[in-house]
Parts: C-alpha cells; structure tokens; sequence
C-alpha cells in the first residue's frame, strides 16, 4: 500500500484516482455478445453459458423442484439470518414511500405527481468469487414494495448446472420466483432483449465484474434502464486517536477482500494509529480464507496522514467513496460535513459489514466517484414519477396570456395557438 503524509489540495486527484483497466477490446467483446443474445436468445445464452461459465444446461429457468431442494439445503441459522435481514430492509424501505400533494400553483391550475412502480424489473446476482446471495434481499425487497409486476433474477449456475442455494432461498424469502441460470453479459443481454425463455425487463439491477458493467451500460443506451454506473467495490475509512485499530483493520479487509480490483483507503489524523492499523492489516491478513485476493487489493489502496478533521473531510468529499466510514470520536459532527459518499457508517460499532447483510441499508451503491452525482438503490430507484396538472377556465385566465407570450417568443406557433384558442374560446363567453 502507498502512504501519504500531510498532502497538498493538488495531490487530491492522484489520492482520489481508482485502478483503471483498457476496455476498448473489452467494450468490443461485450458488443459481440450482446448482438448475438438479441438475434439468437436462448441459444446464444446457453452457448455463453458453456464458454464463461463451463456449464451445459438444457434449460434457463430454475424449476420449483430446484427451488426445494435448495431450501432443505440451507441450514436454519442461515435462514433465520435470511429472514432478519430481509425484514430490516423491508422496514428501511417501506419509510421511503412517496406521499404526493397536490399543489395549486395558480388559481384554477393544480398539479400533482404520482409514484408508479416500474412494471419489469431485472435483478443480476453475481456468482464468480463470491454467490452474493445477500444482493437478493437487497434488490428483490424493494422491488416487491414498490409494487413492480414482473421481478426476473438471472445468477450463474455452477458446473454441475445449480444455482447456489442460498440465492434461491433469498429469493425465495423476498418473494421472487423468476429465476434463470444466466452470468455475465449473457444474463444482462437476455434481460435487456427478452429471449425465449428470459422475459425483456424495462430497468437492470445488480454489481458485477468490468463486462458485467460494460454489459449494462451498452443496452442503457437503447434497450433497458440500468440502476447506476458502478464498478468494484471501495472503502473509506476516516481514524483519529481513538479509533480501534483491530476494527479499522478489519474494515479495510473485509472490501479487500471482494476483487483485487476493488480499493481501500484509510485518512487519519493519527499517525500512530495509522502505524497500529499497519500492523493489524498484516495480522488478520495471514488468517483470511481470501489472504490472496485482499493482498493484491492492498496494492491498489492508500493511507493519508492529514493535520486536521477538515481535511479529512474535505479529502473524504472529493473521493466519493462508496462506503464511508467514520470511525472517530466526532463522528456526529463530521457526519453533518458529509457532501459524497454511497452509504456512511459512524461510530466504532458501525461496520461496513451491518450495511452489507441487515442493518436495512442497501447495500447496491455507487462507486468509482460516481456518488459525486448519483446515489445508491433505493425505493425510488423502482418507481417513476408521473405527473399530473389540471386547469379549469380559471386556471387559463391565470396563466393563459403567460403561455402564449413565451410561445410565440421561442417561435413556436403550434404551442402559442393550443392556449390561444382556449383563452379566445372563454373571451367570447364574458
């Protein structure tokens, strides 16, 4: 890992800098094989299936009989742990639904907006090097408030042609029953399009790998609504003297851990603390299961020595981290300076890992600086807002003169004569 001490405002776009990776041929790849799903479907899927995934399958779908094996398959503690978290994200979710007013702006002239759910929705769960069965909940229990009619999941199966069966489980605590053995950019082209036996969704859910991205932001252009641009995971953590080392530590793993493409980053005021976070880093790495993986991630991260809170805050804000945790003593006080950030974890107790599995928070954020301008999956991320306005003759009198004077001054005659006529027709009847 790099360490920099006290930098200067200049040195905060090289802090701020995620690895970068060539996707001219990877873009060329992905357009290859999202041509092929939309003109051959299921065939084309099942291919890819067997080139990416090393899998034959006869069938996309995931049958009912597959769906009950998985449940006798999962042990009770994890599905007890399943339906928890998925009753905190319920709660979290179920407080964001939108109350709209109606709103006389002039008299005679009302408007109103009105939350409509999207009707399809596709939710893409990765496999790979880890089942992210925890995405489900995330993705699926939204969904199902916002009321969307049609909810299609597409996961890789193994090579024995199985889907995890912690995923099923999870979609089966979250209520969704279209599942189909679908990984990568297969899964996303046959969402966007619709094959034979993949239903076309209006809006794509779900992380994934750089294709995974790639994928989703090439059908964004035409075919399928994505839920964000994102990209490998990232973690922030801000430390002072009173931070616990063994737990910052283990915070900056535990989104090493994810890909060695993923980074991590720790500013501190403390450089002591900065040297005892070194130390525990290298101690709980040796023991990890995926040491490998959080190894090469560590390359890729940073830790910053700043002279005050201010600063780590307004290094915090030009990173845009995806995970932001603030584990100092102010915790409160800095949580009011946060402008950019996915999701923020305050105190020594809030790990990042709450946010991941049940606290109720999701856990489907922006990354690569995108919180600069985007936020993470939420309920509105599942619903439209239509709007609606009624004038009454009232309503023309109020505005009518208004409409056709700045019609006719963009020149746009059509528009000015819609109100024209209305504003002659209740002339006439004075």
């Amino acid at each position: 890992m790099k360490t920099i001490k006290y930098p200067t405002i200049e040195q905060y776009a090289e802090i701020c800098e995620r690895p970068h990776m060539d996707v001219s041929q990877l873009n060329a790849i992905v357009a290859d094989v999202l041509a092929d799903i939309k003109a051959n479907g299921d065939k084309a899927v099942i291919a890819y299936e067997e080139k990416f995934d090393h899998v034959q399958l006869l069938q996309l779908a995931v049958t009912e009989a597959e769906m009950q094996e998985a449940e006798q398959l999962i042990d009770k503690d994890l599905k007890d742990a399943l339906i928890l978290a998925h009753s905190n994200i319920a709660k979290f979710h179920e407080s964001q639904k939108f109350e709209g007013s109606k709103v006389e702006t002039a008299p005679g002239v009302v408007c109103w907006q009105k939350s409509v759910a999207i009707e399809k929705v596709g939710l893409y769960i990765p496999g790979g090097t880890a089942s992210l069965f925890s995405t489900v909940l995330m993705l699926a229990t939204p969904a199902k408030i916002a009321g969307c009619k049609e909810i299609v999941l597409c996961t890789p199966p193994n090579r024995e042609g199985k889907v995890n069966p912690a995923i099923l489980m999870a979609a089966k605590v979250a209520g969704v029953s279209k599942i189909f053995k679908a990984g990568g950019v297969q899964a996303i082209g046959a969402m966007a399009y619709g094959t034979e036996s993949v239903p076309k969704v209006y809006k794509i859910f779900g992380p994934g790998n750089q294709f995974v991205m790639a994928a989703k932001q090439q059908v964004s252009l035409h075919d399928a609504a994505i839920d964000m641009p994102a990209g490998p995971s990232e973690v922030l953590v801000i430390a002072d003297e009173t931070s616990n080392p063994q737990f910052v530590a283990a915070d900056l793993l535990s989104q090493a851990e994810h890909g060695i493409d993923s980074q991590v980053v720790l500013i501190s005021t403390s450089e002591q603390m900065m040297q005892q976070v070194e130390e525990e880093l290298q101690q709980q790495l040796a023991v990890l299961p995926r040491h490998e993986i959080a190894e090469k991630t560590l390359v890729n991260s940073t830790f910053v020595l700043v002279k005050d809170k201010e600063e780590a805050m307004a290094l915090s804000n030009a990173y845009a981290p995806e995970h932001l945790i603030i584990a100092t003593a102010d915790y409160e006080t800095l949580a009011e300076k946060v402008i950019n950030a996915g999701s923020v974890f305050l105190g020594n107790y809030a790990c990042e890992s709450a946010g991941d599995y049940a606290s109720g928070t999701n856990h489907t954020l922006p990354t690569h600086s995108y919180a600069l301008a985007y936020n993470g999956v939420n309920l509105d991320s599942y619903n439209r807002k239509v709007t609606f306005q009624h004038l009454t003759e009232e309503g023309v009198r109020s505005i009518g003169n208004a409409v056709v004077c700045m019609a006719e001054n963009e020149q746009l005659e059509a528009h000015a004569n819609a109100m024209r006529l209305r504003v002659k027709a209740l002339s006439k009847r004075i």
